[in-house]
């Protein structure tokens, strides 16, 4: 008898979590559909770009403002290599390990 309890309470748990899940994933919908410009405000009427979007004299920037390029992990392994090779503590580390 207690067993068939234990099923029922996590069976009503378990709609009450889906039932606002599906509430959740509504609203989040409805929010979205909302037109809003992404990275501005309002402030009387006029939409200001946020200062990230402009340039040195103030007009928004037309270009990427970040370019990825992918590369293979072999060739970030030679990258940190490099870099560790060529900094300063390299040459100390190499002459402790010797001795």
């Amino acid at each position: 008898m207690l067993h068939l309890l234990y099923i029922l309470a996590f069976t009503v748990l378990a709609f009450l979590a889906v039932r606002n899940l599906i509430r959740s994933l509504i609203s989040v919908g409805m929010e979205s559909q909302r037109s809003q410009t992404p990275y501005s405000y309002r402030a009387s009427s006029q939409v200001v770009p946020h200062p990230e979007l402009l340039d040195e004299t103030g007009h928004v920037v037309s270009e990427p403002l970040l370019v990825m390029r992918s590369f293979s992990v072999q060739e970030a392994r030679h990258q940190l290599d490099h870099l560790y090779e060529s900094s300063p503590n390299s040459s100390e580390e190499a002459h402790d390990e010797a001795q």
